[in-house]
């Protein structure tokens, strides 16, 4: 969708959506800055006693709670936009990994084979290791690859959901896909270059976890030696950067949306989002914090009601007759326990993955409706 400088399609056109509704960054209404057509020219609205609610949120600055609930209504509202799209992602992101998995046994099979072969008391050679070796990591990096492209497409899509749950607009999953494609390569270059800023704190654990290797163990016979000053240094070095990590983490936190919503580049995503945050980083931190750790509450519960659900039927299933268990009803059993706890752990990675983005989209309006006046805009392209 083209869009000139202020995120406004020249004259007012562009891509309708759904049913002729436009997105919001075709809005023409107003004419604030930052994509969305205006959003930030309210010109002066005050908000009503009772704020309008189109959709998931009331059009007034949020309440922590107003956040929350939002982010469960968008799930209930948008669960099959939500689950098909990480559905898609993760499906794909199996199937290469599979594939890459078969290529790097056909690389290095033999290697393998002569290396857990029956050689008796002899150790194998560093040539047949090596190749097994740097096998794996490539397929270890490509797997780190895959899995920070599927998370990026995650946050790709969950700025166009709500965007239009805000408003009470439906959307499908092929708009889903279309959007998140079309903003894939920005979201993707904002979320590395904040990474980025906690890598240093990582590198130095990594380095104090070395340094564990030459610590004494009390032994004489202790076998490696080396730089022992690796572990106060790696770990006293990762606990001072965490602090200044942490703080660049959440001030680039609301980048992904602005990446979608606002169609900018990564390096203007990352500015608007630290301008966006500024004055709110602990409100930002704590319910960004909240919506994690939530997430992962739930995430942790649908496996474990799996699992005692699972593991209880099939003990009923297989010992109801007092008879001896026989291999079929074994593999029936195994079976339809891994097919109903690969559903759960997809169910679970869409929360856990999809809730905590969500909350930092609702958190990004919150922030437009109370420094940008954002109300009346999403009120007139609401229809209200």
């Amino acid at each position: 969708m083209a869009q000139d400088g202020t995120g406004q399609n020249g004259a007012g056109q562009g891509d309708t959506g759904h049913g002729g509704d436009r997105p919001y960054g075709s809005w023409p209404y107003g004419n604030g800055p930052h994509g969305w057509g205006g959003w930030g020219g309210g010109g002066g609205w005050t908000p009503p006693p009772s704020p309008p609610k189109p959709g998931v949120i009331p059009l007034a600055p949020l309440r922590t709670s107003d956040i929350l609930n939002g982010a469960f209504s968008t799930i209930s509202r948008h669960w099959k936009q939500l689950l098909g799209t990480a559905l898609a992602v993760y499906a794909a992101a199996a199937l290469l990994m599979a594939g890459a998995a078969l290529v790097a046994y056909a690389a290095v099979g033999d290697h393998l084979r002569t290396i857990f072969g029956d050689r008796g008391d002899t150790e194998p050679p560093w040539a047949e290791i090596r190749p097994v070796v740097i096998a794996f990591v490539c397929f270890w990096l490509f797997g780190m690859v895959l899995l920070l492209i599927s998370n990026t497409a995650i946050q790709a899509a969950c700025p166009a959901v709500v965007r239009q749950a805000v408003l009470g607009r439906p959307i499908t999953i092929g708009q889903v896909a279309r959007t998140a494609g079309s903003r894939l390569a920005s979201v993707l270059g904002a979320s590395f270059l904040t990474f980025l800023t906690a890598l240093p704190p990582l590198a130095l654990f990594v380095l104090g976890c070395v340094g564990l290797l030459f610590v004494p163990s009390g032994a004489d016979d202790w076998p490696f030696e080396g730089p022992r000053w690796l572990l106060p240094v790696g770990f006293l070095g990762a606990l001072a950067l965490v602090p200044l990590s942490t703080w660049l983490w959440i001030r680039f936190s609301l980048a992904p949306a602005v990446a979608v919503i606002e169609s900018s580049g990564p390096i203007t995503a990352l500015r608007r989002s630290a301008e966006l945050v500024r004055g709110a980083w602990w409100r930002i931190f704590g319910v960004s914090l909240l919506g994690t750790l939530l997430a992962g509450m739930a995430g942790a519960l649908i496996q474990q009601i799996v699992n005692v659900v699972g593991m209880t039927g099939g003990q009923l299933s297989l010992t109801t007759d007092g008879s001896v268990i026989r291999p079929s009803q074994l593999l029936t059993f195994l079976a339809g326990y891994l097919v109903v706890a690969l559903v759960a752990g997809v169910i679970s990675q869409v929360v856990t993955a999809t809730f905590p983005q969500l909350v930092l989209n609702l958190l990004y309006v919150d922030q437009r409706l109370r420094n940008e006046n954002l109300g009346p805009t999403l009120a007139h392209a609401a229809g209200l």
